[in-house]
């Protein structure tokens, strides 16, 4: 039963960190790296992430500077970045891009909250499912009996501490991100 914890607690810190990554690639007004996590660059006929041929810095907090290690690569990084959903036209000096990142509108402002909002939902029935899961071997252990029934009740209390824990977690990490988006 031990082992069954461990595991739904690790499953459940996986789905944190997968929540906390999806965050990072929402544009809440400021210039951060993270944004461009998901770009990925046709370099020698292979689709390869941004940050493998490029290296990214922010000189000021609007904007992203790219610098590809190959400046061959250049072009590439613009198309890239110009076919994702970013919805900013990369400058090109030459040597870099820059992306000056536009400060949001209110109608974007409620927009992100949504989807942040939906991140977190997901997330939380995310968690759920994990406990329903761990909840249903507990229950097939004690059918075979494996386990006692105040083994079970104690297991049942112990993944629903588990969950309640990473459901606050959820919670504070979305109210986070939502004071981010409304500060900008």
């Amino acid at each position: 039963m031990k082992d069954q914890l461990k595991l739904t607690e690790e499953k459940m810190k996986k789905t944190i960190a997968s929540l906390v990554s999806e965050y990072g690639t929402i544009r809440a007004g400021s210039a951060n790296a993270s944004l461009l996590s998901k770009i990925s660059v046709e370099y020698y006929g292979q689709p390869t992430p941004l940050r493998d041929i490029a290296t990214i810095t922010t000189p000021d907090p609007r904007t992203l500077y790219i610098t590809p290690f190959d400046p061959k690569a250049l072009k590439s990084i613009e198309k890239a970045i110009l076919a994702s959903d970013l919805g900013i036209n990369p400058q090109s000096d030459g040597k870099g891009l820059r992306l000056a990142i536009p400060p949001l509108t209110e109608e974007r402002r409620i927009e992100l909250s949504k989807q942040v909002s939906k991140k977190a939902e997901e997330a939380k029935v995310a968690v759920r499912s994990i406990r329903r899961d761990t909840i249903e071997k507990f229950k097939k252990m004690k059918k075979k009996s494996e386990i006692t029934e105040d083994d079970l009740k104690d297991g049942e209390k112990d993944v629903q501490d588990i969950h309640d824990k990473y459901i606050k977690e959820i919670d504070k990490i979305c109210a986070d991100k939502e004071k981010e988006i409304k500060k900008v």
